[in-house]
């Protein structure tokens, strides 16, 4: 999983060398020009940013422990595509240029290296499910979560330090989440939780909680423009007219007859169905590559979801018309008419048929947070 921690850590790096900075650009390097001294960085956002060296531009390494004491001085040759960037400057007023004054760098093959131990930390470590309880005196949370025998609830105690994180409303990016509190957290959200678990498997002692309020949406294609990257729908569930945007770290999948038949039939309670026997423990933060989908490392049942939604295959807008039936994952937003696309599905007809009227939207469950978590 692209973490959240490894991002956070990348901006205490930057911060430890001075005051806070004008501006700060953070992504991953896509390209190298030592000649002209520029680099071209995809930031969280998904936007390219240029980033302009100085002479007296500062370059550092941080190892997997990120342990500033440990950090080497290096040179522009020294960064490489795909290398993650933490700069530090001043940004221009277009906002595409930042002339910087330090930049601090994980080589790719480190911030691999540190993924695939965060992803084996959350699958031992992690929980997710949904919340059921909330008890601000005990500061306590209950969450259902999917396993073998069924949904069980699960004990989250959040009175310690907390690292709390929160999707930002219309927005589908980790990475604008937003630090949150417990007096944020609603019965109805999804959450994922980092910590020890009990012996007994009943309760966890949380480091790290993320969570949001997420839908889904069951519609039918209206019209379609590409050019702008929208949707025009109509929500199945209120028959009410809907617009769904489409961003670059939106998926967009079509299930094959055969699979959208057999989500159906778990769908409808059959083997393997939701808390039937096919159903397992719960899985780490994302779903998707991770963060799994954007997203991350998951269990089974809605892990499985994730990882299986991931494999099929990928389509784009022109190959939307009007008609088609859709299932739309986003969070929830400030107009419900308006829509941003975590997860998009096409084909998915055999799923809507087998739900009941008025809950076609509900028919995957709780998948959004497992689909739809971007982990930059």
């Amino acid at each position: 999983m692209k973490s959240y921690s490894c991002i956070l850590s990348l901006l205490l790096v930057a911060g430890a060398y001075g005051q806070a900075p004008a501006s700060r650009a953070i992504g991953s390097v896509v390209a190298v020009d030592a000649g002209s001294k520029q680099l071209t960085l995809k930031t969280d956002s998904g936007e390219n940013v240029a980033v302009s060296l100085q002479d007296r531009t500062a370059y550092y390494r941080v190892g997997l422990d990120l342990d500033m004491k440990k950090a080497t001085k290096i040179s522009l040759s020294d960064i490489a595509p795909g290398d993650r960037v933490v700069a530090r400057g001043t940004l221009s007023e277009d906002k595409k240029t930042l002339a910087v004054t330090l930049i601090a760098v994980m080589s790719q093959a480190d911030v691999a290296k540190k993924h695939e131990a965060e992803e084996a930390d959350w699958k031992s470590r992690g929980v997710a499910g949904v919340v059921t309880a909330i008890n601000p005196d005990s500061k306590e949370i209950t969450i259902s979560v999917r396993t073998r025998e069924g949904q069980k609830p699960f004990i989250v105690g959040a009175a310690g330090n907390v690292d709390m994180r929160r999707y930002a409303p219309d927005s589908i990016r980790f990475s604008e989440a937003k630090p949150s509190t417990f007096a944020d957290l609603k019965v109805g959200d999804q959450m994922r939780v980092l910590g020890n678990k009990s012996d007994d498997g009943t309760r966890i002692a949380p480091e790290y909680i993320v969570s949001g309020t997420f839908r889904n949406v069951a519609a039918q294609v209206v019209s379609v423009d590409p050019m702008a990257k929208t949707i025009k729908i109509t929500d199945l569930d209120t028959k009410k007219p809907a617009l769904v945007k489409i961003e670059a770290d939106s998926k967009m999948h079509r299930l094959p007859p055969n699979v959208a038949g057999m989500l159906a039939m778990r769908l409808k309670g059959g083997a393997g169905g939701p808390g039937g026997p096919g159903a397992s423990g719960p899985g780490g933060p994302g779903g998707a590559r991770p963060g799994g989908a954007p997203g991350g490392p998951g269990g089974r049942g809605a892990g499985d979801l994730d990882q299986m939604l991931e494999h099929m295959p990928a389509i784009e807008l022109t190959d939307l018309k009007p008609g088609d039936a859709l299932i739309v994952s986003s969070t929830a937003g400030a107009d419900p008419n308006k829509i941003t696309a975590i997860t998009l599905l096409a084909g998915v007809e055999p799923i809507l048929t087998s739900a009941p009227k008025g809950q076609q939207g509900m028919v995957l469950g709780n998948w959004n947070l497992g689909g739809g978590m971007p982990t930059e």
